[in-house]
């Protein structure tokens, strides 16, 4: 392997000052689909959450970082790696990276970050009593999908033809089902890299989409721009699952605040390093959604925002 594919593989693990060393402080995993660049505003979230329980990275505390830079078929090998390392507790963000951590160990202590229903998945045995090494939280991103469309709908009530991209394990079921509420057809693509992503969207267009919805992914959050950048180059109206999309030129986004929820699984990954077992910690669900709408993007696409809708945000950005 070269020098400069091991350092990226490593992802810019922590070096411990002296005093970290000789002290033996214990070792966090952190495994991601994504990139250090992207992830560093979650980042910021979780080391809060962790601060908040006493552990201060570099001073008694240090992590280990992995970072799949938006390559999936990577995550099993770094997961390994982390297990070797013997870590103390592994942060996963995403479906895929704590299916690979889970494949990896049933001992060491897995705190998840997950959009879909855990239980499911085979994440989680249920939500009070996840699993002897496993908990955390779940964003449920497919509970909401039929509030994301019917904003949508909303939003563009002479569409008639939804388009959905989703990650590979994106649920087609749910999709259509939530669909069928609000009486439209919908054409579901799936991408777990960049190149897909650009041809997914070629594919909806050529199937004849008048609007999208983007369905929730680690990949997706990473590679934000380059989705909402392509949403405005075809004029397609989209709704997203976390705000940070309309923070970067999407049109809008109904869904759970996840720097709130990386800031709880920081608390979690604290409390277990203090001594509570993951299993008698029990999955978190959202309770508070938001509403956001970019007036901007709806300008550039031509949309006219009906007041009542303008009304029910949480937030607009000018």
């Amino acid at each position: 392997m070269r020098r400069r594919e091991f350092i990226a593989g490593l992802g810019g693990a922590v070096a411990w000052p002296a005093v970290a060393r000789a002290q033996q402080v214990p070792v966090i995993g952190y495994l991601s689909p994504g990139t250090s660049e992207e992830g560093a505003k979650y980042l910021a979230a979780f080391r809060k959450g962790l601060s908040e329980t006493g552990y201060v990275e570099g001073y008694n505390i240090a992590v280990e970082y992995r970072w799949a830079n938006n390559d999936l078929g990577r995550l099993p090998e770094l997961a390994a790696a982390l297990v070797h390392r013997g870590v103390a507790v592994i942060t996963t963000r995403g479906v895929n990276a704590t299916l690979a951590a889970q494949a990896e160990t049933k001992t060491i202590p897995v705190v998840f970050i997950v959009g879909v229903d855990v239980v499911q998945a085979g994440l989680a045995a249920s939500l009070s009593r996840p699993g002897a090494n496993i908990t955390g939280f779940t964003a449920l991103a497919n509970e909401v999908l039929p509030k994301r469309l019917g904003l949508l709908h909303e939003l563009v009530p002479h569409s008639t033809h939804v388009g959905a991209l989703v990650d590979p394990l994106g649920d087609r079921q749910s999709l259509e089902a939530a669909a069928a509420v609000i009486g439209r057809p919908i054409d579901v693509v799936k991408a777990d890299s960049a190149r897909e992503i650009e041809t997914a969207f070629a594919q909806l267009v050529q199937k004849g989409v008048d609007a999208l919805l983007i369905g929730a992914g680690v990949l997706f959050v990473d590679r934000r721009v380059q989705i909402t950048s392509l949403a405005l180059y075809y004029r397609l109206p989209a709704i997203y699952f976390e705000r940070s999309f309309p923070e970067a030129g999407g049109l809008m986004s109904y869904g759970t605040n996840l720097l709130d929820v990386n800031h709880q699984v920081g608390i979690y990954t604290g409390r277990i390093l203090k001594g509570e077992k993951p299993s008698e910690l029990p999955v978190q669900q959202p309770t508070k959604f938001e509403f956001v709408i970019n007036l901007q993007t709806a300008r550039l696409l031509r949309i006219e925002v009906p007041p009542t809708l303008l009304a029910r945000a949480d937030e607009v950005i000018e």
